[in-house]
């Protein structure tokens, strides 16, 4: 029986099905009718034959699942996820985190689930992935309607999928009582609909939090000098959320040592880019350093156009410094260029702006600077 049983899993998972639906339920019903009750069923040795579990796993997972008696479910809930597009690996890691999803009603339950999920729009390897990312709420009947909600919140399935990987407890939060009333809050702080969805994938904790939590981040945000009508609200939110007062004032305490700023200068800074204040203390540090010590900025500078702080050392603001020095001590710019500028627009405009016009005069600039970009700086930039 064992022997049957294994062949037509592998079957089943051999078998891509062709339609999210259907082809579940003949996954199921193949499953369900390839084996009878077993009253000698080794619980424990199914998980490792069948399920791919390690015995230490399964040793585990049994504890739980003393009270099974047949791998009639079991093989049913197995083929539902086959029918997915999951691999063994992959199932094997689902019922080690989850062994009671053996135990779920396929008919009652996972199938109806799926067929809600897909009829919301998600493909089924997003299905997949939502039931890898959380199989103990993929076994709620709740999943359907708390998607069904998220989903225009967040915009897409991609951006939910995200912010559920960082927070699955998202689909476990009281929506009336928790999630629907912060983003009511969120809403009548100024943050439309696209404002809230990049937040929540960013933080998505935010509107799992109790709403005394969420009040209490608007007013740091407001505090750290960014009213709830400016375009950086939300940034700030992302910046201070779940950080307290005294962490907020050690970071700003931080970057004024750090950049050599005044008390007017740090409060500029952090209200024109709030993220800085996520950022570790060895990021800012290694910012300084290149700002003011190598380019030669001047802190004031830096914090009235402190976004500066916010781009990638090396991938971004090392290249183009270099090679706008480089086109500076061989005469190629007819003026002194402001960093601001030159850190601050796009790859595609800069390469047009300084890359591109200086081809002939200095053929090796373009592969220069792209191994500049790679974090191989040549210690000067070929001329010639």
């Amino acid at each position: 029986m064992l022997r049957l049983r294994t062949c037509v899993l592998d079957h089943l998972i051999s078998s891509p099905a062709t339609s999210p639906v259907s082809s579940l339920h003949r996954l199921v019903s193949a499953a369900a009718l390839a084996v009878s009750p077993n009253p000698s069923f080794a619980v424990e040795e199914y998980l490792v034959s069948t399920c791919g579990l390690t015995r230490s796993q399964a040793l585990k997972a049994s504890a739980k699942l003393s009270h099974l008696k047949s791998p009639a479910n079991p093989d049913a809930v197995l083929a539902l996820l086959a029918g997915l597009g999951l691999s063994t690996t992959d199932i094997a890691a689902l019922v080690a985190r989850d062994p009671l999803l053996l135990c779920a009603q396929v008919e009652k339950t996972l199938a109806p689930n799926v067929a809600g999920l897909t009829g919301l729009g998600l493909s089924r390897s997003e299905v997949a992935r939502l039931a890898s990312i959380g199989p103990e709420r993929f076994r709620s009947r709740s999943i359907v309607s708390k998607l069904h909600y998220y989903l225009p919140l967040f915009g897409s399935s991609e951006y939910l999928l995200r912010a559920l990987k960082r927070n699955f407890y998202l689909l476990s939060a009281d929506l009336d009582d928790v999630v629907k009333p912060n983003v009511a809050y969120l809403q009548e702080c100024g943050l439309g609909a696209c404002d809230i969805a990049k937040l929540c994938s960013r933080q998505p904790w935010i509107v799992t939090a109790n709403l005394e939590r969420v009040q209490a981040m608007v007013e740091c945000a407001e505090n750290i000098g960014v009213p709830r009508a400016s375009g950086m609200f939300r940034h700030a939110l992302h910046a201070v959320a779940f950080l307290s007062e005294d962490k907020i004032a050690a970071r700003v305490n931080y970057l004024k040592n750090t950049f050599s700023w005044t008390d007017a200068e740090v409060g500029m800074a952090v209200s024109k880019a709030p993220t800085v204040l996520a950022r570790s203390k060895e990021s800012l540090q290694r910012r300084s350093e290149f700002l003011i010590s190598e380019v030669g900025l001047e802190p004031v500078y830096i914090a009235q156009r402190s976004e500066i702080i916010g781009h990638n050392l090396e991938g971004r603001l090392r290249p183009r410094y270099y090679a706008v020095k480089f086109l500076k001590e061989n005469g190629l710019l007819k003026r002194d260029p402001n960093y601001s500028t030159v850190f601050k627009i796009s790859e595609k405009a800069f390469r047009k702006k300084f890359i591109f016009p200086h081809k002939e005069a200095a053929p090796h600039l373009t592969e220069d600077y792209d191994a500049a970009c790679k974090g191989d700086v040549p210690t000067n930039f070929r001329f010639t």
